[in-house]
């Protein structure tokens, strides 16, 4: 069985890649399962409060998930023309402390995916993930891409994809993104 782990950088209630996430669980080829958690416990990164009171359970909880899992999946919103900062908090605190880097990062394939309200999907959110994952020696999958413009018009009320050219396109993501984390 292939596990792949996955968040939402997004912690509104109605959030678009938190649907995506919940769609992309829904998708995962046969053979394989995806774990969707949440980063909305986490409380913002602080090295003081490290030392104190050292890594938070529920950062503790999410480093060993990853730790165990073949792949990592991140649902990524854009703000501002770059990544949240809900989501790189959450990164802030799984990499620390740094000496367990390569237990949760090291050669752990990543794919990234996202939703946005606007026409251009999330291109730059992705971009702006390159340098982090690419210091945390992390091997980010580029055999696809999933950026979903629009979002509005995408998904229902309920967070349920209605567009048939998403839904295929993130079955296509999720099997290209498994093909690969087993060919490894």
């Amino acid at each position: 069985m292939t596990t792949l782990v996955g968040f939402s950088g997004s912690l509104r209630l109605a959030s678009y890649n938190t649907a995506l996430l919940r769609a992309a669980v829904a998708l995962m080829p046969d053979g394989s399962r995806l774990d969707a958690v949440s980063i909305r416990s986490f409380p913002l990164y602080n090295g003081d409060d490290e030392t104190a009171r050292g890594i938070p359970a529920e950062v503790a909880a999410l480093k060993d998930a990853m730790a165990a899992a073949d792949g990592l999946l991140i649902a990524t919103p854009e703000y501002n023309n770059s990544l949240p900062g809900v989501a790189k908090n959450a990164i802030d605190w799984l990499s620390r402390p740094a000496n367990d880097i390569p237990r949760v990062f090291a050669g752990k394939p990543v794919a990234v995916i996202g939703a946005s309200p606007g026409g251009f999907g999330t291109i730059l959110s992705q971009n702006a993930w390159l340098p982090v994952l690419r210091t945390l020696g992390a091997e980010l999958w580029t055999g696809g891409r999933l950026m979903v413009s629009r979002a509005g018009s995408v998904f229902d009320a309920d967070g349920n994809i209605v567009d048939a050219r998403t839904h295929d396109a993130l079955r296509t993501y999720m099997e290209g993104f498994v093909a690969y984390v087993r060919s490894r």
